[in-house]
């Protein structure tokens, strides 16, 4: 099983957006990127209430699917 606070990258693409900062909290179903694939925009939200540990992306990094983006913690 997965740990639901680290973030995944849903689709392999380009970070587009980041539209929190370590240190904010977040609730569940809150927006935390935008990424893009082929001028397709795909939102990243919050799987769960909690605060936004680390952000291991930056604005224009290619990632690929799976690859890590983001840790929350309770």
């Amino acid at each position: 099983m997965t740990d639901p606070r680290q973030i995944p990258a849903p689709i392999p693409g380009l970070i587009a957006t980041i539209a929190v900062t370590a240190g904010q909290k977040v609730a569940k179903g809150d927006k935390l990127l935008m990424m893009e694939a082929m001028k397709m925009q795909t939102t990243v939200s919050s799987p769960l209430d909690g605060v936004v540990e680390e952000i291991l992306v930056t604005i224009g990094d290619t990632v690929e699917s799976k690859d890590l983006l983001m840790k929350l913690r309770a």
